[in-house]
């Protein structure tokens, strides 16, 4: 992709659609609308609406982390999902689901054991991992199922 190619990046603050160069990525881009950082190195949480408008209207790659407060594996992989986003941004936007509050997605996902990693590029899933990784291993698995 050519630096200057533009990009959709979705706002993980407000939920607005931007358009930059793929160059602005590397500069820490600000949202349009909201003036907030698009970045911030952390795991964005959604509900069905934002995935959805995420997976759908952003041109990054999308990593997804589907879980459940309840689950104690998943709260276990929270640290090491916040430390691959630390890494992996802003090349790759991580994301967090909860399965309990989006039964009805999860069940369209077919979200069958958690935690379960998905990864979506140009709004299809093109990944899926389930189980507990530490930081290294997600950010290994998520470069070699980058499209290239």
């Amino acid at each position: 992709m050519d630096a200057t190619t533009p990009l959709h990046v979705v706002c993980p603050h407000c939920g607005t659609t931007n358009r930059l160069a793929a160059d602005a990525l590397a500069r820490a881009p600000d949202c349009g609308r909201c003036h907030r950082a698009l970045f911030t190195g952390v795991p964005v949480a959604l509900d069905e609406a934002g995935f959805r408008k995420t997976i759908g209207k952003s041109d990054l790659p999308v990593l997804v982390d589907f879980w459940a407060p309840w689950c104690g594996p998943c709260r276990a992989m929270a640290p090491q999902f916040e430390a691959a986003a630390r890494e992996l941004e802003p090349h790759v936007r991580l994301v967090k689901l909860n399965t309990e509050e989006a039964p009805s997605l999860s069940a369209a996902m077919n979200i069958r054991s958690i935690p379960t990693l998905a990864l979506f590029a140009g709004g299809r899933e093109i990944a899926r991992q389930p189980g507990a990784m530490g930081a290294a291993d997600i950010v290994r698995w998520a470069r070699a199922h980058l499209p290239r």
